[in-house]
């Protein structure tokens, strides 16, 4: 890929993790529209933050999605650009949820990596998803471990930060799965 069109999605990442971090994930319930007259929605417990995040790195692949995710965590480190769930600043740094932040890095140059390494399939599209995920949550899990001074506190937080939201996650990985597939069919790579 060429280096203005990396640069162009890493641009695209950067504004999808910003606008993903402010949207609530949601499904729509089929059943409960059997009653009323309206389509119910149900919520993921989660932001599509990380649907940006593997998104960038299944269509940019893995230049333009450590770049979009390094300009992402510059920006919310700023306190002129409070782009994180809960503002910014450097003050994120003790925080045990940063560790997921960072890991978007990693996280997303291993999707975009293993994207790019066979040709256009959906499982090959749904591992590279999934490794992306992983090394978000590996990174977050060590950080917290550097942070927390106690075994019961880490698992506190990895509660809360890994296990709790990680089924929606795997939810939005599975969207983008499909997502990322349709769109590399339509863009002819």
């Amino acid at each position: 890929m060429s280096k203005p069109i990396e640069l162009l999605w890493a641009f695209i990442g950067l504004f999808l993790t910003i606008l993903g971090t402010m949207v609530e994930a949601s499904v729509a319930n089929p059943l409960g529209s059997l009653t009323q007259d309206t389509t119910q929605t149900v919520s993921l417990g989660v932001t599509y933050q990380i649907g940006a995040v593997l998104l960038v790195g299944c269509l940019g692949g893995k230049n333009a999605g450590a770049l979009s995710q390094i300009a992402y965590v510059t920006l919310g480190l700023t306190p002129w650009f409070p782009v994180f769930a809960q503002g910014g600043g450097l003050g994120y740094l003790s925080e045990p949820s940063f560790g997921y932040l960072l890991g978007f890095i990693p996280g997303a140059w291993a999707c975009g990596w293993l994207a790019f390494q066979k040709p256009c399939r959906v499982e090959f599209l749904g591992i590279s998803c999934l490794a992306g995920l992983a090394t978000v949550h590996l990174v977050g899990l060590l950080y917290a471990a550097l942070l927390q001074p106690s075994f019961s506190q880490w698992w506190a937080s990895a509660n809360l930060y890994s296990w709790q939201p990680l089924p929606g996650q795997f939810a939005i990985a599975c969207a983008v799965t499909v997502l990322s597939y349709l769109f590399r069919l339509l863009l002819f790579y």
